[in-house]
């Protein structure tokens, strides 16, 4: 492979960045997404071509300011140094290098928006995961990580009416049924192959609660891994079922009288080779407190949508209360028994779904969970009740996307993490599409977000 002429050349690439133009070339790769997501939970990104990624892989690509003040209808909001005046870069990891198996001659790279003069951007998602990771590496601890996606599998079609197209999913099953095994095998099978080559895990799969709806888990990693995998998979899911003439959403309520879809959270915190959550002392006792105080500002940020709201309600199992318990699935924080003896104990916040930017997500549950350690927050007692059985007992989590905003502009810990810019654009954008489906009804907020998650 020559150098190329007027650009960045191959000898003055490190090692990592090499073997990314090497396997483009041996692997046919002709356009290189560079990809992120934004403060409305979409992924966005722009493609390099073979011919210039060297360039790219050192300068990224030119990307205006704005599009981080745009929703997810695409409606641009007014956020100071958000206008069109300005310029970031998207910048892409090398390390996070993956073909994808649904666009043959493709492939894709997880970016960070930098200024032009490389230096971080303050409305960069990823950016902010990094600095919380950081921020727990200070007190000597690491975060290791996983979310647990469902999704439902169906066709798009036309409404014969003239409104928005319908989600019509892939079969009636029951929950864990055979036959839904059977209906999705074909996808199924094809996905797992996608998400393998792309160097996801899978760990299970299995039909789930509502017509259509699947679940299939990939293996944790370190926490900025973990939500470049949560990225990669939402892609992919998606990607493989467009191609078989199919429709994916991991949409937190597709449909408004089915089950929804979850992407719990899986925690487990580490001190060197020591998981701190394996025995019930003041490390795994303080973290659960931190997310209990934080929690209804929490889910603004890991319940990203309008739509996560007819989610989260009570007796869904999507942990709509403040409370902690053992193998509880109703509460907010499931504290998981291991499975078997070479298991490893681990937290699970269910109020989370895939709308949620998972950067963001990710980063405000590390700072959450961090405060409570740092003040030795109490959790109080588990809880080992449905806690919606206990009328008046147990606090509810906000129940519309506008709550848990006001919550969240209350939270001094999160609002100070977030930093200015980024915390006054997902205001704005969050804000502007809780008033955008306000303004219309039901069936338009199950399109759009079935269209966009």
């Amino acid at each position: 492979m020559r150098d190329r002429p007027n650009g960045t050349t191959i000898s003055q690439l490190d090692s990592t960045s090499r073997r990314v133009l090497e396997r483009a070339e041996l692997e046919g790769i002709e356009l290189i997404r560079f990809l992120y997501a934004d403060h409305g939970g979409v992924i966005r990104g722009k493609a390099a071509s073979r011919s210039r990624l060297a360039e790219r892989l050192s300068t990224g690509i030119g990307h205006t300011v704005a599009m981080m003040a745009m929703n997810m209808l695409d409606q641009l909001q007014d956020v100071e140094h958000m206008g069109p005046v300005g310029e970031v870069r998207i910048v892409p990891d090398p390390t996070t290098f993956i073909p994808l198996p649904h666009a043959p001659g493709a492939a894709a790279m997880l970016s960070d928006l930098r200024r032009p003069d490389g230096t971080p951007w303050g409305a960069c998602a990823r950016t902010f995961l990094k600095d919380a990771v950081a921020e727990l590496a200070t007190e000597g601890y690491t975060l290791v990580a996983a979310f647990e996606p469902e999704f439902t599998l169906g066709r798009r079609l036309p409404d014969p009416g003239g409104g928005p197209d319908k989600l019509v999913p892939i079969d009636d099953s029951l929950c864990y049924a055979a036959t839904g095994f059977d209906t999705a095998h074909d996808y199924t099978i094809k996905l797992i192959h996608a998400l393998e080559t792309q160097g996801l895990r899978v760990e299970h799969y299995h039909p789930e609660l509502g017509p259509g709806q699947q679940e299939l888990s990939v293996r944790h990693a370190p926490a900025l891994r973990a939500a470049d995998n949560h990225v990669i998979y939402r892609e992919t899911v998606r990607g493989v079922a467009m191609r078989m003439q199919m429709w994916a959403t991991l949409a937190p309520k597709p449909l408004a009288d089915q089950a929804g879809n979850g992407a719990h959270l899986h925690l487990s915190l580490w001190e060197e080779s020591r998981n701190l959550f394996a025995d019930d002392g003041e490390i795994r006792a303080g973290f659960i407190g931190g997310l209990l105080a934080h929690l209804p500002a929490l889910t603004a940020l890991t319940c990203g949508s309008v739509n996560s709201f007819r989610r989260l309600a009570p007796r869904t199992w999507a942990g709509a209360y403040t409370v902690y318990g053992p193998d509880n699935r109703e509460a907010a924080v499931r504290v998981c028994s291991p499975l078997g003896d070479s298991g490893e104990p681990n937290l699970e916040l269910k109020p989370s779904d895939s709308s949620a930017n998972p950067y963001l997500s990710l980063g405000a549950v590390i700072h959450a969970g961090l405060d409570g350690i740092r003040r030795g927050l109490d959790p109080g007692a588990a809880v080992d009740v449905d806690p919606d059985t206990r009328p008046g007992q147990y606090h509810r989590l906000p129940s519309s996307l506008d709550e848990a905003l006001d919550a969240l502009e209350s939270d001094e810990v999160l609002m100070e993490a977030l930093g200015p810019l980024r915390r006054s654009a997902y205001l704005a954008v969050k804000r502007s599409e809780a008033a955008a489906f306000a303004a219309h009804d039901l069936s338009y907020e199950l399109f759009h977000h079935m269209r966009v998650f």
